[in-house]
């Protein structure tokens, strides 16, 4: 799905990113977890090829037409500019693909997003008057209609409620299971250690690790990166762990 090697980003002459090398295959939902300014939503845009970087991305490679059809972005910055009904801003997933949104196939995947963000009753509204929470389920789904093997989502579920943010982390890893690749940076760790098959933890710039969630939350690994430790609790619905 995606390759990088020796991946580096330099801004403002300080360097962000030294030496990324990350594979990202089918059916993995992958959480890119670090500090603040660690680097996780430069890895994205360089992986893009939205900024200037050295190294290789086998995505970035890619003429932008196919690029649209390989990956799906969702930025952190989650603003609606035009006041256009949710239908309308969901259906902008489609343009990469033949049709531009106006075939039967391009109605199929916007109407399986909707569905898949519980939208339903929002569809002829104006995606501007929605919640803060609405408007970022809106802006997934539209991700979600682009229907690429490979997603890529800098904090997807910040500013949703608890059930929504439970939700979204259950549709990433049912997206997994359908052998795409998902890759999202998250700041709840237990969330993270919960649904994802892999965990990614970036600090200063680097990987400091990268394997399964259990072998990543180490308290070793989190006190270097974050300063914390975690206590892990047991639940009946799985692992809960809270930082300490």
């Amino acid at each position: 799905m995606l390759r990088l090697e020796n991946l580096s980003v330099i801004r403002r002459n300080r360097p962000v990113l030294k030496g990324i090398d990350l594979t990202v295959g089918a059916s993995e939902f992958i959480g890119l977890i670090g500090p603040n300014g660690a680097g996780k939503s430069t890895l994205m845009e360089a992986a893009l090829g939205l900024i200037p970087a050295t190294g290789q991305s086998s995505l970035a490679q890619l003429p932008a037409a196919a690029r649209a059809r390989h990956a799906a972005y969702l930025p952190q910055a989650k603003e609606i500019a035009w006041p256009v009904s949710v239908r309308d801003l969901v259906s902008l997933g489609r343009l990469a693909w033949p049709g531009g949104g106006g075939t039967s196939a391009d109605r199929q995947a916007i109407d399986r997003a909707i569905t898949r963000m519980g939208l339903q009753d929002f569809t002829h509204r104006t995606a501007q008057r929605l919640s803060g929470g609405e408007q970022a389920r809106a802006l997934i789904a539209r991700a979600l209609a682009q229907d690429t093997p490979l997603l890529l989502a800098d904090e997807p579920i910040a500013g949703l409620d608890p059930a929504q943010q439970l939700a979204t982390m259950r549709l990433f890893a049912e997206l997994a299971r359908e052998r795409r690749g998902v890759v999202a940076s998250i700041h709840d760790l237990g969330l993270a250690a919960r649904f994802c098959t892999r965990l990614v933890l970036l600090a200063q710039g680097r990987i400091i690790a990268d394997g399964p969630p259990d072998e990543v939350l180490r308290d070793d690994l989190m006190t270097r990166a974050f300063g914390i430790t975690l206590c892990r609790v047991q639940t009946p619905d799985g692992l809960a762990i809270l930082p300490v």
